[in-house]
């Protein structure tokens, strides 16, 4: 196909701000990926935007196979927070309280629509 650019699962992106190689960023409103390398602000570096990930979580909270995750752009880490944040991804994986990471599924579209 002549107009087909590349694959969607990384892409080239310039966050305008630096975010550290496993770090999340929401691009906009409605575009999440993981720096897969150290990114700098003015520079398009590779972001994950599909598959799974092992994320920073809010290590206080547990989290079960299935719950939505939020980004929490403030603190840099998903939880499952509705107000003010943006759905991100769902659990493939379940986490205790307390731990540092969770593996979750980016972009599935929830069942509300987020």
């Amino acid at each position: 196909m002549i107009n087909f650019k590349q694959e969607g699962d990384v892409l080239d992106l310039d966050p305008g701000a630096t975010v550290a190689a496993g770090v999340g960023h929401l691009f906009g409103t409605a575009l999440f990926g993981v720096a897969a390398v150290d990114a700098v602000s003015g520079t398009a570096s590779s972001f994950v935007t599909k598959g799974m990930v092992e994320i920073a979580k809010t290590s206080a909270l547990a989290i079960s196979v299935g719950d939505v995750l939020y980004w929490d752009a403030t603190n840099s880490v998903v939880n499952k927070t509705t107000s003010s944040q943006r759905a991100v991804g769902v659990a493939v994986e379940g986490a205790s309280n307390p731990s540092a990471t969770v593996k979750m599924q980016l972009g599935v579209r929830t069942l509300a629509g987020t």
